[in-house]
């Protein structure tokens, strides 16, 4: 008969052994401790790079001294002192949620957890209240179907947590080296293409990791996404795990029907999308087949090297198949592979359905997409927006990528009534093809890594752009402000990195970008390419102006998209055809 000991036995009992041998006159042979609790397999992996003669970062170095959940203390404490906090807690506060953001702003930041991106009227009007009553009176949509509360004073750290809680909500684990908000399709449950609805297996996903402690203190961040093939995408081909489902055809050795295809390995700051592993995961399955893969990361992830330290390089030095067969042993059985033929082609996005009125697969009812500029909006937009969907929809809204809410259940007797209201905001359900694509990280007004102000410039290139340049075709237009890429600056039509641009020979700068074209998603994924370099920010206007006026008068025929284009002409060419555009 087997005994398992708790801890605090296994404690005593080697301390009884200890003390028996020092009374005996016996010196004790010291044992190697091995790692115990839910961390263990963390502090093993860090011991293996110790051992092999590696040096751990800093971040992995504080985890291992304490780990942030068993510092609510010294947070609370700080909290009450209005103290803003040290390198090493701020690294550690991130587990909560909470970016001091100093010197950019001298308060914190709040992330949320948000699966799928779905919130209850109740909920959205909620967090409207916490902005005013702790943040700076504003919030921000995310490029992750999330939401910020900023400007959080240090007084407030644990009350925003808190009142988060209390609404239903989680921001744990939404920053630092861990497992960030589970995004799905935005349109899930009620979008007319979908193959599946992405809710139910996000959610699972999202309380999957929230219960268990051992997903936390990875070697770097992790972004998984779950696309059900509905019109609105979740950019699942950027995330570390993409499971994007595909049906799977009859006489190909495996049931037919609706299956996610495993793809790995995304991330477009580094230049990669996720790759198709030729791995089908059964939807009841998603969850346990993402669990071993963080599994196998935690164990063999860097944790010397932070810019090397996520799925991808990982990927790229083992390979594929070494890292799923590696996955296959944790999950005691082997991967569904199939050939790709056996998979239908997936049904194409519609990049305007994130915007305007569009009818759900319930016969007579639509979700309505709100345009906020650079996804940012007031509590009292938010309030109303909640009132909204209370009144006229399902009482449901649902956060995308691209910035922005939707509104879902509203019947087409009350379409008109439900714009109205909206419009009496200040916000649009109508955009143009430029406003509608436009995205924009936070910038240099509330992130210290960013060059430029990348939301005010956003709303520059789109005023100027809308008069002098307009065109007739879905387009993005992604500023991001650093290379940590948070507007994914390389998948847009257009993108633009914040720089310090040299504007005189003693070394002096301004606000500025590095502009590329050509870039894609889903169908079209492609990582950009670089076209101007240097370009101060008041010139960013005019020369994205030119960009798009040697669009309209170059492409092929009406129906050539601007990434066609793009990528139908060498750079060189490009640069002559846009610098004999005069905006003047």
């Amino acid at each position: 008969m087997s005994v398992d000991f708790t801890l605090d036995q296994k404690r005593y009992l080697e301390g009884f052994a200890a003390g028996f041998s020092a009374r005996s006159g016996q010196k004790a042979t010291p044992a190697q401790a091995q790692p115990m609790g839910p961390d263990a397999a963390h502090f093993s992996a860090q011991d293996r790079v110790t051992a092999a003669g590696g040096k751990l970062t800093d971040q992995e170095k504080w985890k291992r001294e304490e780990h942030p959940f068993d510092a609510w203390p010294r947070l609370a404490a700080q909290a009450k002192e209005n103290a803003p906090p040290k390198p090493a807690d701020n690294f550690r506060w991130r587990y909560y949620g909470l970016f001091y953001v100093a010197p950019a702003q001298d308060s914190y930041m709040c992330r949320l957890r948000i699966p799928n991106g779905a919130l209850t009227h109740w909920q959205f009007a909620g967090l409207a209240d916490l902005a005013e009553k702790f943040g700076g009176g504003y919030l921000h949509v995310t490029t992750r179907a999330n939401i910020q509360i900023r400007e959080i004073a240090p007084k407030n750290a644990t009350n925003i947590l808190e009142a988060v809680q209390d609404l239903g909500l989680w921001s744990k684990g939404s920053g630092a080296d861990n497992i960030r908000n589970i995004t799905g399709t935005p349109t899930a449950g009620v979008d007319p293409q979908e193959l599946i609805d992405t809710r139910p297996y996000a959610r699972a996903m999202h309380h999957h990791i929230l219960n268990d402690r051992s997903l936390y203190g990875l070697p770097r961040k992790f972004n998984i996404a779950f696309d059900g093939a509905g019109l609105i995408g979740a950019l699942e081909d950027t995330n570390d795990i993409g499971f994007q489902a595909v049906v799977v055809h009859d006489e190909h050795g495996v049931a037919p029907g609706v299956y996610f295809r495993l793809a790995l390995g995304g991330i477009t700051g580094h230049k990669d999308f996720a790759r198709d592993t030729g791995v089908i995961v059964s939807p009841d399955e998603a969850v346990e087949v993402a669990d071993k893969i963080l599994r196998v990361f935690i164990e063999h992830g860097d944790r010397t090297n932070r810019a090397k330290a996520r799925l991808k390089y990982v990927l790229d030095a083992w390979g594929f198949d070494k890292f799923l067969a590696a996955v296959e042993d944790k999950l005691g059985r082997k991967l569904l592979r199939i050939g790709a033929a056996a998979i239908a082609i997936r049904p194409r996005q519609d990049r305007a359905a994130h915007i305007g009125v569009h009818p759900q697969k319930q016969a007579g009812f639509n979700w309505i997409g709100v345009a906020l500029p650079v996804g940012r909006f007031t509590p009292e937009q938010a309030r109303s927006l909640a009132e909204i969907a209370r009144q006229f929809g399902d009482g449901g809204l649902r956060l995308t990528v691209w910035q922005n809410v939707l509104i879902t259940g509203v019947s087409d007797a009350q379409i008109a009534e439900a714009v109205a209201m909206i419009e009496a905001l200040g916000l649009s359900t109508q955009a143009s093809p430029i406003r509608a694509g436009l995205i924009a990280c936070t910038g240099n007004s509330g992130c210290r890594f960013a060059a430029a102000d990348t939301k005010r410039h956003a709303e520059e290139i789109a005023a100027y752009c809308e008069t002098t340049a307009p065109i007739d075709t879905p387009i993005n237009i992604h500023l991001t402000g650093c290379h940590h890429s948070c507007a994914q600056h390389y998948i847009g039509d257009i993108g633009l990195i914040g720089a310090r641009v040299p504007v005189n020979d003693e070394g002096d700068t301004a606000e500025g970008y590095h502009i590329l074209v050509g870039g894609g998603f889903a169908e079209d994924a492609r990582i950009a390419s670089e076209l101007f370099q240097n370009v101060k920010a008041e010139e960013a206007p005019q020369m994205v102006a030119k960009i798009l006026s040697a669009y309209r008068k170059s492409r092929a025929n009406a129906d050539e998209t601007f990434v066609g284009f793009a990528r139908r002409h060498d750079i060189d060419g490009l640069r002559r055809l846009i610098n004999e555009e005069s905006m003047a």
